[in-house]
């Protein structure tokens, strides 16, 4: 569910027009429901309010600050894979023990940095990993608290290139090797196990995946607690899917009626860390269409917005629902390729789309653009990045600036020999 809406012929977000708002910053450009987050936010919190957790947002979905803003006053953790999103985290006013640092490649720099921060813990991936949080955390006197990732070898069913949960993923310890890893773990003299982690995937559209991997997780926890472990958190990740065009993923609440039975045997402090499921129906991307091109066996509608702007279709062939910002419905609907300006074949949005055909100047919402949106943009040829807007009510509020030319080559230099 999301808050944009038609009234009349006119694409609304929350009370203001998406036309208002071009008109004022121009396109491409996202813009973001707060109404929306606020309510997705809630949707998880609220479901799981019988048992303790702690909602750590993963925040390579969005990591706008101001929408991290947003989040932290709800009362959102994070969940981080960066010293980058920990400095945006931590800007925004993210708790730091509300924070906890995923990823299988952190460096000695971030993992110090991370230490220096007092996170709640890392999500550990590999013995070599576990090594080298034990010499930062031992050169700074400290203890680093650790839950260890297992990858529960279970198939999430969704796209392969977001699938982190099966045996031939990079992600996480093989679960017939965790015992071992938590042993070696409790011997490291700086490392403080205290939890377990199980990420399998992003987009999940069915609960049974879910329920799989935290029988299995649970299963290794109360071993794990026989042999004296204190394991006092247990993270079952994010991943929870949204509608992109006809998906009918579950409601938090759908998902918590169908794991919080197992969760209550825990005896821990649950984590969860949804993304996609916070922002994604919550933002778009709006764009302008510049041209309709004839070609030999396609209709092309060329608009402003590219690839750099945004990736999913051109990387994963993912769908995006595409509606005008002015509905006219005298228009006749055609086949369309809808593509951006860039140099590359794969520059696209929207292939063979069946839609109202666009004339130059009109504009056009991609729909569901919250996630992986802005995060995965890039200046890809030299076009700077677009603005992004927060609509709460009837404000709008501009929370990133559009980039200009002169951001496109800030630290860059060109040597003195060719002065």
């Amino acid at each position: 569910m999301h808050d944009f809406q038609y009234q009349g012929d006119e694409l609304f977000c929350e009370k203001v027009s998406i036309q208002h708002i071009v008109e004022q910053v121009g396109t491409p450009c996202y813009i973001y429901s707060h109404q929306t987050i606020h309510r997705h936010f809630h949707a998880f919190d609220d479901a799981f309010e019988d048992i303790p957790h702690i909602v750590a947002y993963a925040m390579k979905a969005n990591s706008n600050i101001g929408v991290l803003r947003l989040l932290a006053k709800e009362g959102s953790g994070a969940d981080i894979v960066s010293g980058g999103e920990l400095f945006r985290a931590l800007k925004a006013g993210v708790p730091s023990n509300k924070i906890v640092f995923a990823g299988v490649g952190k460096s000695p720099e971030e993992i110090r940095y991370a230490l220096k921060s007092d996170i709640l813990m890392f999500n550990v991936e590999s013995s070599g990993e576990l090594q080298q949080i034990h010499e930062v955390a031992q050169a700074m006197g400290l203890r680093a608290r650790v839950a260890l990732r297992i990858n529960p070898d279970i198939d999430p069913k969704t796209h392969p290139y977001i699938s982190t949960g099966l045996k031939k993923s990079k992600f996480g310890i093989a679960a017939d090797q965790a015992l071992k890893e938590f042993e070696l773990a409790n011997q490291l003299s700086h490392i403080e196990v205290v939890g377990v982690h199980c990420h399998i995937g992003s987009q999940l559209t069915q609960v049974t995946p879910f329920v799989d991997a935290i029988k299995k997780v649970l299963s290794l926890i109360k071993t794990l607690q026989s042999q004296g472990l204190n394991i006092r958190y247990m993270n079952i990740g994010g991943g929870l899917g949204i509608t992109y065009s006809d998906e009918t993923p579950p409601h938090p609440k759908d998902l918590a009626a169908a794991i919080s039975p197992l969760l209550k045997t825990a005896s821990c402090q649950i984590i969860m860390e949804p993304g996609r499921s916070l922002v994604g129906n919550a933002g778009i991307l709006v764009t302008k269409v510049l041209y309709n091109k004839e070609g030999a066996n396609k209709q092309f509608v060329i608009v402003d917005a590219a690839m750099n702007d945004l990736l999913r279709p051109s990387l994963y062939e993912a769908h995006h629902d595409i509606q005008p910002v002015l509905k006219n419905e005298s228009t006749p609907v055609h086949t369309v390729d809808v593509v951006g300006p860039i140099c590359e074949s794969g520059d696209f949005l929207a292939k063979d789309r069946k839609m109202p055909q666009p004339q130059s100047g009109d504009l056009l919402a991609v729909m569901s653009a919250g996630a992986y949106g802005f995060t995965m943009a890039s200046n890809y040829n030299s076009r700077p990045k677009t603005p992004e807007v927060l609509v709460k009510d009837d404000n709008i509020m501009v929370i990133r600036e559009r980039e200009t030319y002169e951001d496109l080559i800030r630290g860059e230099s060109i040597p003195e020999i060719f002065t």
